[in-house]
């Protein structure tokens, strides 16, 4: 359990005491931290008054402990990292996925009015993802990117199997199409599925369309040929990266038995288009899911560390971060630390995102073997 909480705590009191501390460690004011903890509460509805002793309110997708928050930081060299809030909205009408997406819906709406934004580009595909019989693990999430002066940049995050996995392509291509970006689909990498597809609404200085997919047994090689953007990340950072997170060997120690893979989990990545000329994303992010990886979130941290400080970026915040969200020690369990991401966006320079669990319900225990590493001591 959370080490915050304390008697017949709410999940409400639980997340907006996370955020609060989280937005001393990204630098927001307390009147920004006010307001922000104000939304978080809204956007879990009824959700946010339910006692932490009742089980879930529902069995989301959005973290392994059926939290229906999430918390991420984005780091840069020689800056405060900006801190992002996931929630499923509709997490109060249990799995009932049709009334989830309506519920997560009236929230979108409900954002809109109060900071003045379009839902247009959602509205042109709404019927494509929120269908009356829904299928799949989620049916709508929000992200607010917590930014100074109390007014969030909004992400919408959606579920193109919601007619059905073996339609999902289908689903992507016809919402891109839709949002003017025709020769999108065509150029994606392959990959074994499409978890997510998202949007940014409101004030952004290019507006994303987002396309995730899954690629199982990903290498550390394969990780850094699937960019399709122009100029296209370096593969050796890419690399990297992915060899650090995934605590695979160097290139010299591979073999065709799959050591230097991801066997577990699945790595992500995520293609994001804000042109429609070219048809080519102007992002290409990588996400790791680290939590699969370690014995324990000591591990998970240090992988971070590297990470960031191989990147350039301070990680002094990340240790602040990790205890204002839960004060355990961090070889006490595994999860905390659930992904650790790779971004590169035109126009922006290179970042990394540490996705931190909420843990409202569970701290899973740590594990005694990591079966990747197994495999590459045993060649050694």
């Amino acid at each position: 359990m959370n080490g915050f909480r304390s008697g017949e705590e709410l999940l409400g009191d639980l997340a907006t005491g996370q955020l609060t501390r989280l937005c001393h460690v990204a630098g927001l004011s307390e009147a920004d931290t006010a307001a922000y903890a104000g939304v978080l509460v809204e956007s879990l509805g009824a959700t946010a008054g339910r006692p932490l002793a009742l089980p879930p309110p529902s069995h989301t997708f959005l973290s392994d402990d059926h939290s229906p928050v999430e918390f991420s930081l984005a780091f840069l060299p020689g800056q405060t990292p900006d801190l992002r809030v996931l929630v499923e909205p509709g997490c109060s009408s249990g799995d009932d996925l049709a009334e989830n997406g309506r519920a997560g819906l009236r929230s979108i709406h409900a954002m809109a009015d109060r900071w003045g934004f379009s839902t247009d580009q959602l509205d042109r595909i709404e019927d494509l993802f929120l269908p009356p019989s829904p299928e799949g693990p989620l049916a709508l999430w929000c992200a607010l990117e917590l930014r100074p002066g109390g007014v969030p940049g909004v992400k919408v995050y959606l579920n193109p199997s919601a007619n059905g996995a073996d339609r999902a392509a289908e689903t992507v291509r016809e919402a891109l199409a839709r949002l003017g970006h025709r020769q999108a689909f065509d150029s994606l990498p392959r990959a074994e599925g499409f978890p997510f597809f998202a949007l940014d609404l409101g004030d952004w200085d290019a507006p994303r369309v987002k396309v995730y997919l899954r690629h199982p047994g990903l290498s550390a090689a394969e990780a850094g040929s699937l960019p399709r953007m122009t100029p296209a990340p370096g593969r050796e950072g890419l690399e990297e990266f992915f060899r650090t997170a995934g605590d695979l060997p160097a290139g010299d120690l591979t073999d065709d038995e799959g050591a230097d893979r991801l066997t577990g989990r699945p790595a992500l990545t995520c293609h994001s288009f804000t042109e429609t000329a070219t048809g080519l994303p102007s992002g290409y992010t990588l996400h790791v899911p680290v939590r699969d990886y370690v014995r324990h979130d000591g591990e998970a941290r240090e992988r971070a560390v590297a990470v960031l400080r191989g990147n350039g970026m301070d990680s002094a915040a990340l240790d602040r971060a990790l205890a204002a969200v839960s004060p355990r020690p961090l070889g006490d369990g595994v999860g905390l630390i659930a992904y650790l991401a790779l971004v590169h966006q035109h126009g922006r320079p290179r970042r990394v995102t540490v996705y931190v669990s909420s843990e409202a319900y569970e701290t899973r225990p740590p594990r005694e073997t990591v079966p990747t590493r197994d495999r590459v001591r045993a060649r050694l």
